[in-house]
């Protein structure tokens, strides 16, 4: 195995080629320079199909490059594109990018690459492994979740989409909604209701699905952050082949909550949506407030969060190195992301004031809005913040269950 010494070489060696440095100060660490480049602290884009269409698309290449040399799944096996190296090397090269000018990310990307592939990764057929693990680790393509429904969301057992079996294929017809990125996807995976003679738990089986399939039809969203990330998609008589069922016929609740699991690890704050410490600690000194104490104590109140969301992060990376389907872990790191989203828009509505109100032109101020607007969404996506302490309150805490009369039931009896 390559020792990190030598990896940090190669791997410094191989950004200087296909990447350009970013200004750092004198200590070493990355410098934002206040007034220059694109500044954006936006949670959920608002931007024109072309325009969020270019994000992903550089996204997709920055990691397409990476995956030819496996900087993309540095602890993956390589059969899976990967390099089968350590935690280690994986925290030194990603210190050692977060060095360099790279594409900022997009949810539809995150969920390709670290929901969808780890998911099929785990629980996949062979088949499936072969045909889409590393394909979508390197995001060659994109994928979406079909999950939530009208009346399926954060309960989202109660789902109503029908997998009816037809020979070697199934035919589903239903409605999701709230599906990031489906006008993006080449594929999706969706939470189908295939027997509702069982509980609701029980009755549920998920399906790979082309997004390009005939009766798939997606309608965008608009949102109050004014873009359309969102969708809804109708499902009307979509077949599918058995091939592209993830798990056991019934066993579908598994295969989402491992799903979910992966989605609410990710929400670390190791990516750039929302915006970051060091944009909101830019602005204090930009507006020159960084020696009044009551702001003081707001930005160490925001640091200390961003540094326990980082740690807690890395817990759950550790576990999904480990082999590990992932636990209640995800659930804190979820809950830790929403809370530090939440305190970055109350300090800087404070820091900002009146200048949150009006656009002035003035750099890196009002762009503060879209962030204000969209994180309370997080509440919700992703399992809402009800569901993440009922999770927590029970696998962690040991506390009794919530009463659930429909547990035991068959879903078909169930109130409507």
């Amino acid at each position: 195995m390559t020792d990190i010494e030598t990896f940090t070489s190669e791997a410094r060696a191989w950004l200087d080629a296909n990447a350009e440095p970013r200004s750092i100060n004198e200590s070493g660490r990355r410098e934002l320079i206040w007034g220059e480049g694109e500044f954006s602290v936006s949670v959920f884009h608002n931007l024109s199909f072309e325009e969020e269409k270019a994000i992903i698309d550089n996204a997709m290449a920055w990691t397409q490059k990476k995956a030819e040399v496996g900087y993309h799944k540095i602890t993956w096996e390589p059969e899976f594109g990967g390099m089968g190296l350590t935690k280690e090397h994986e925290k030194a090269f990603l210190k050692l990018e977060s060095e360099y000018e790279t594409p900022g990310g997009h949810e539809t990307h995150s969920v390709t690459t670290h929901l969808m592939a780890p998911s099929i990764r785990l629980l996949g057929t062979e088949q499936q492994k072969n045909d889409w693990v590393a394909k979508w680790a390197g995001a060659q393509e994109m994928c979406c979740q079909l999950f939530s429904e009208p009346a399926a969301g954060s309960d989202l057992a109660s789902v109503a989409t029908k997998a009816d079996k037809d020979g070697e294929e199934w035919i589903l017809n239903g409605q999701k909604v709230w599906s990031s990125g489906a006008q993006f996807s080449e594929w999706g995976m969706a939470v189908c209701r295939t027997d509702s003679d069982l509980p609701k738990h029980k009755g549920i089986t998920v399906f790979i699905v082309p997004m390009d399939a005939p009766g798939v039809e997606i309608r965008q969203i608009r949102q109050m952050s004014g873009g359309t990330s969102f969708n809804e998609v109708f499902l009307t008589d979509v077949r599918v082949p058995d091939a592209y069922r993830v798990g056991d016929i019934g066993e579908g609740w598994k295969v989402a909550l491992t799903v979910l699991g992966f989605e609410r690890g990710s929400s670390n704050g190791s990516s750039r949506v929302g915006g970051n410490w060091a944009q909101a600690k830019a602005l204090a000194e930009h507006l020159e407030l960084t020696k009044d104490p009551v702001i003081r104590n707001e930005l160490a109140r925001l640091y200390t969060q961003y540094r326990i969301m980082v740690l807690n992060g890395q817990r759950v990376a550790a576990q999904t190195k480990a082999g590990q389907a992932p636990g209640p872990e995800g659930s804190i790191s979820k809950m830790i992301w929403v809370k530090s989203m939440n305190l970055m828009s109350d300090v800087i509505s404070k820091l900002l004031g009146a200048r949150m109100t009006a656009d002035t032109g003035e750099w890196g101020t009002y762009e503060w809005n879209e962030h204000l607007l969209g994180a309370p969404g997080y509440r919700i996506a992703g399992g809402s913040d009800e569901i993440q302490r009922n999770i927590v309150g029970e696998r962690v805490l040991g506390l009794p269950g919530e009463p659930r009369v429909d547990k035991s039931i068959p879903y078909k009896d169930v109130l409507k």
